[in-house]
């Protein structure tokens, strides 16, 4: 008959009275840091920037734990299909770069109406300023 498979001597080896142990590994901390803790990972948020824009609104409103993350999911929900939008169209170009025309169009596509053209002004808004400020800087 030839050689048992591996699983099947591996099982036959260990008696059947004795405890089993735990077959998970890299769980524990690697020997020489057991009194060092692992770093904690920092959920990435808006909410410093909601928090900012809305006391600039109405200074005298606050929002509740619950509002900061609808608005901060909000948020980010716009970001991604913003993004998706402006990658497509770079890729339909043939670029490789997303530049603040792809934006400004992604923009345009995504947002309805009145909407996408205050973005677009305060956009392009916002790039006029940035470009100036780098000019002054050289």
């Amino acid at each position: 008959m030839g050689p048992k498979p591996a699983s099947v001597a591996k099982s036959a080896d260990v008696p059947a009275s004795s405890p089993k142990k735990s077959m998970k590994k890299g769980r524990g901390r690697p020997p020489g840091i057991e009194g060092k803790r692992s770093k904690k990972h920092r959920k990435e948020t808006f909410s410093t920037y909601i928090y900012k824009v809305l006391k600039q609104v109405h200074p005298d409103i606050g929002i509740s734990s619950k509002a900061m993350s609808i608005m901060n999911s909000f948020v980010n929900d716009v970001f991604e299909r913003l993004a998706g939008e402006a990658s497509r169209l770079t890729r339909y170009g043939k670029r490789s770069t997303i530049s603040s025309r792809e934006i400004q169009t992604a923009v345009r596509l995504i947002l309805p109406g009145e909407l996408s053209k205050h973005a677009v002004s305060e956009g392009t808004k916002s790039v006029t300023k940035y470009t100036s400020n780098i000019h002054k800087d050289d």
